[in-house]
C-alpha cells in the first residue's frame, strides 16, 4: 500500500505561484511513477505532470508545459508540483497519484487507469 497527501493548494491570483507537495508513505516508491491530475467543476479529471521515482525526464500536459515543474525528493519521500504564472483554467482539485511502474515510456502514464494510489486532493483556485 502507498498513501498519498497532498498539501500546498489555496486561493492565489492570476500570474501568481503556488507550490504543491506530495508525500509518501507506506511502500518504497522505488518501482512507482508519481503523476498530478487536476479536477474542475463539471470537468473529468485530467493529467498535468509524472515523474519517474528513479528519474529520468517528467512529461507534462500542453496546458501547463513551460510554467509548472514537477520534482521530487526522495530523502523526504515527496513529490512536488511547482505552479508558475497561474490563470483561472488551473483552478481546479489536484490530486497525486501513484502508478506501478511497467518501464513503459513516460508518456504513457497519463491516464487515470495507470494509477492505483491517490490521495484526496487540494483545492487551487486562482482568481482574475
Amino acid at each position: 500500500q502507498v498513501q498519498l497527501v497532498e498539501s500546498g493548494g489555496g486561493l492565489v491570483q492570476a500570474g501568481g505561484s503556488l507550490r504543491l507537495s506530495c508525500a509518501a508513505s507506506g511502500r518504497t516508491l522505488s518501482s512507482y511513477v508519481i503523476g498530478w491530475f487536476r479536477q474542475a467543476p463539471g470537468k473529468e479529471r485530467e493529467f498535468v505532470a509524472c515523474i519517474s521515482w528513479t528519474g529520468g525526464t517528467p512529461y507534462y500536459a500542453d496546458s501547463v508545459k513551460g510554467r509548472f515543474t514537477i520534482s521530487r525528493d526522495k530523502a523526504k519521500n515527496t513529490v512536488y508540483l511547482q505552479m508558475n504564472s497561474l490563470k483561472p483554467e488551473d483552478t481546479a482539485v489536484y490530486y497525486c497519484a501513484a502508478a506501478p511502474a511497467t518501464g513503459a515510456t513516460i508518456r504513457r502514464y497519463t491516464t487515470n487507469d495507470k494509477y492505483n494510489y491517490w490521495g484526496q486532493g487540494t483545492q487551487v483556485t486562482v482568481s482574475s
